[in-house]
Order: structure tokens, then C-alpha cells, then sequence
């Protein structure tokens, strides 16, 4: 299934890419790359009490501006995760690589001060949590589970040349906690990731 959707992914990426070759020569396109962070806010609820081990991971971008203001971004980012969830019978960690896929609308400032140039986005996609099995950190029955989340945040771009940006960025995460299908350990719960990161950004 991680296969499944990483192609998925991919395939809807080079989409987006294709029609946007086709477009306008003025309207602009870039890529990125960025490492992250991953720190998700505890949980608790029912006689669960759950939390994730702080992590890092990578990101990658398609940005179509249609003009100065607005652009459409299309992500893929992967980070590995240890779920803990705490029990009323005790401690059961789960641990699981986490993907996303995430469509969103962006709205940049176009007016540029000390060559740099802030933005912000809002959009929704997807949050994978696909468990390792790795010993010590598996439950039976664990399995892998998807949670539609909605993202928001914002960034600045430095300008270093005329094809090549310097970025640092933040994504938020809202979606439903990750119970992966163990009915032991739902609650139905609401939680936030917090991403922060910084890479560097060809246009074309």
C-alpha cells in the first residue's frame, strides 16, 4: 500500500506538471526540496493517553503561480514516527512512517523587501501512517491507516539568483488521531502537527 500511494502521488504530481508546461509562458513554475520537522501535540481521551516521539523527515514540492498573487502547490513529504499510545492496561508503542500528500492554494505578497518574499497556504490532503513492524515497536493487528487533514501555514523565500530561492516554511496538520484500526485504542480524538522547514527552490 505505501507503494500504491507513493506512485499515486507521483503520477498526480507529473499531472499537474504536464498541464502547467502547457500554460501561459508568463505564469511560473517551480520545485522544492526541504527537511522537516514532525512534532505532534499530545492526545488523550477514553482512558488514552497518546503521544508522538518529535521526528524529521523531507518534503517535495510542485508550485504553479498562475500570477503574481496566487499559485496552486502540490506536496509529497515522508517522516518517521513512534506512535505511544498509554492504556489503562499498560504501554503500547507502535511505530510507523508517516506520508502525506497534500494539494493547497497559496497566496504570495508580490511586493519583495530585502529579496524576500512571504506567502501564505491553506489546502487539504492526506496523513498515511503505515507501521514498520519493527521489534519493539509493533502491536498485532496494527495496520495501515489514512487521515484526511486539512493544512495550513506560511513561509518566506530569499532570493539568490534568478532560477534558485532559498525557503523556511511551516506547515500545520489538523486531523483525527491515528488509531491504526485497533478499536482498543480509539478515541476519536483531534490532534496538530507542527511542521517547520527550510530548503532551496529551482523556478522555471
Amino acid at each position: 500500500m505505501r507503494r500504491t500511494f507513493v506512485i499515486a502521488a507521483l503520477v498526480a504530481m507529473l499531472c499537474i506538471c504536464s498541464s502547467a508546461v502547457r500554460a501561459d509562458e508568463g505564469h511560473s513554475q517551480e520545485i522544492s526540496v526541504q527537511g522537516t520537522g514532525f512534532f505532534t501535540k499530545d492526545s488523550s481521551g477514553d482512558g488514552v493517553r497518546q503521544h508522538s516521539t518529535d521526528t524529521g523527515g523531507f518534503v517535495l514540492s510542485y508550485r504553479y503561480h498562475f500570477n503574481r498573487w496566487f499559485a496552486a502547490d502540490a506536496s509529497y513529504g515522508f517522516a518517521r514516527s513512534t506512535q505511544q499510545n498509554f492504556t489503562s492496561g499498560g504501554l503500547l508503542n507502535v511505530q510507523a512512517n508517516v506520508h502525506q500528500a497534500t494539494g493547497a492554494l497559496v497566496v504570495t505578497v508580490p511586493r519583495k523587501v530585502f529579496k524576500l518574499n512571504p506567502y501564505f497556504l491553506a489546502g487539504a490532503g492526506a496523513l498515511v501512517f503505515n507501521p514498520t513492524g519493527n521489534s519493539g515497536g509493533s502491536v498485532p493487528g496494527a495496520s495501515t491507516q489514512s487521515k484526511p487533514a486539512f493544512v495550513y501555514g506560511g513561509g518566506v523565500d530569499y532570493d539568490m539568483a534568478k532560477h534558485w530561492t532559498l525557503r523556511a516554511e511551516y506547515r500545520g496538520f489538523v486531523y483525527e488521531r491515528t488509531d491504526f484500526g485497533l478499536q482498543e485504542l480509539h478515541f476519536g480524538a483531534t490532534t496538530h502537527t507542527a511542521q517547520p522547514s527550510g530548503g532551496v527552490v529551482f523556478r522555471f
